[in-house]
């Protein structure tokens, strides 16, 4: 399948202003923009005809050409990164078989994530849309349970049923466990990647449907669709040892940095 990755980037983010253009080091000491980093990991991934920066933002437009990027600028009236990638698709005039949404908070996202996703839709042709989730090891949840203690929102969590249709996804911890675990040990909690497999007719139809309650409650984008009946796909991935996080606040840097030391990225 022809595949459009497209990589939303807002300067105007409430929680953290100016995220995407924030420099990362790396593991030579070399620092990149988190955008940057974004672009290179979706230009890593496997199998993908073309990669694009949507933005409404000079800044950013500025310093993804600087470094070779493609850019589409979309309206600032984008409510979420699901509505900027449905607008730069209808910009580039279509003619992908999937739109894939890879966010530019998450630049350590392994491609066999993505992959997973396409081979996922490839065989689920009554599937709308498909995401990544991955089981949270002790390490994994306590990390976002100390978020929460802190009053930081950090990575988001879903559950699923039996045929791994998404149920509900909550930036709150779920399902609910006053368990704890040994070391390394897994756990009942699915972290949702934030990243998405699109096929073209749901993601156009997308910005014409109206924010439901839940999304507007949790700030989060694929709940529209669940708000919609339609069916979003949870592909369950590996990490293979790789470290992952998103870039969610401040905090995070330091975080990110560290993981990029210990796996050796520049």
């Amino acid at each position: 399948m022809k595949t459009l990755v497209v990589i939303p980037a807002r300067h105007a983010s409430v929680r953290y202003p100016g995220k995407p253009l924030v420099e990362l080091r790396g593991a030579t000491g070399l620092r990149k923009s988190l955008i940057r980093r974004s672009w290179e990991a979706a230009r890593a991934i496997a199998g993908i005809d073309r990669v694009v920066i949507a933005t409404d933002d000079s800044r950013i437009r500025d310093a993804g050409l600087a470094f070779g990027a493609e850019v589409v600028m979309t309206s600032s009236t984008c409510r979420n990164g699901t509505e900027r990638c449905a607008e730069a698709f209808r910009r580039l005039g279509g003619g992908h078989d999937l739109v894939i949404n890879l966010q530019g908070d998450a630049p350590l996202t392994p491609p066999w994530f993505v992959s997973a996703l396409i081979d996922a839709l490839g065989q689920a042709p009554e599937a709308d849309i498909a995401t990544p989730v991955l089981r949270c090891d002790s390490g994994m949840l306590e990390g976002l349970l100390r978020d929460r203690r802190a009053g930081r929102v950090g990575g988001t969590t879903a559950v699923f049923d039996h045929r791994m249709r998404g149920l509900y996804f909550s930036k709150e911890v779920i399902p609910f466990t006053a368990r704890r675990f040994p070391a390394g040990a897994p756990s009942p909690v699915f972290h949702h990647v934030g990243v998405y497999a699109y096929r073209p007719e749901a993601l156009l139809a997308y910005p014409d449907w109206p924010v439901g309650p839940l999304e507007e409650m949790e700030g989060l984008e694929q709940l529209r669709f669940l708000e919609r009946g339609r069916e979003v796909l949870c592909v369950e991935v590996e990490s293979r040892g790789r470290k992952f996080w998103e870039l969610n606040n401040p905090e995070d840097v330091p975080l990110l940095e560290a993981m990029m030391a210990e796996m050796g990225m520049a």
